[in-house]
């Protein structure tokens, strides 16, 4: 006898998504089996199985065909795109469905007590980011160009110099 094939779904394990994520798997009809800090749930009534994951890493567990489906950011996903476009690769996914959660602004931030005057302000400066291919791609539309430093967990750390957020359009 087959065994029903069933989907992986990536989630994120903590943060501002795995709530809703969870929440809409559920109006869904999603009966998800998972213990405490269990970073697998099982669809008791669904062939879905939901891996919890950082959400940096969905993306490439989709990629990589871990994965059928993530739930993920935009931001995480455009990054990721970029990442693999510079290298000459091609993303092996794509956004199927905008959900209806999950905001997110990207900003720039200076150093307390700096002049700030506009984007101009940023020409030949050195900014520290998680996101570098999507600041370089916004940078290069706005055609000011400056030093970026990958900044975040996958990334050297240089800390928190920066202070007083700046909205960044685009």
């Amino acid at each position: 006898m087959d065994k029903e094939p069933r989907l992986k779904l990536a989630v994120q394990k903590s943060g501002r998504l795995t709530d809703p994520s969870l929440d809409l798997l559920g109006r869904c009809g999603l009966k998800l089996s998972r213990g405490k800090d269990q970073l697998m749930g099982f669809g008791e009534n669904m062939p879905l199985d939901v891996l919890f994951v950082r959400d940096d890493d969905i993306p490439d567990l989709v990629q990589e065909d871990v994965c059928d489906l993530g739930l993920v950011g935009l931001n995480v996903l455009e990054e990721r795109r970029l990442e693999l476009a510079a290298r000459g690769a091609v993303a092996r996914f794509e956004t199927v469905r905008d959900l209806d959660f999950g905001r997110c602004r990207l900003a720039l931030a200076v150093p307390e007590g700096t002049d700030f005057a506009g984007l101009e302000s940023l020409r030949g400066r050195r900014i520290a980011t998680t996101f570098p291919f999507l600041l370089d791609q916004f940078l290069k539309r706005q055609l000011i160009g400056a030093e970026i430093v990958a900044d975040g967990p996958d990334h050297t750390d240089l800390g928190e110099e920066a202070r007083g957020q700046r909205e960044m359009d685009g």
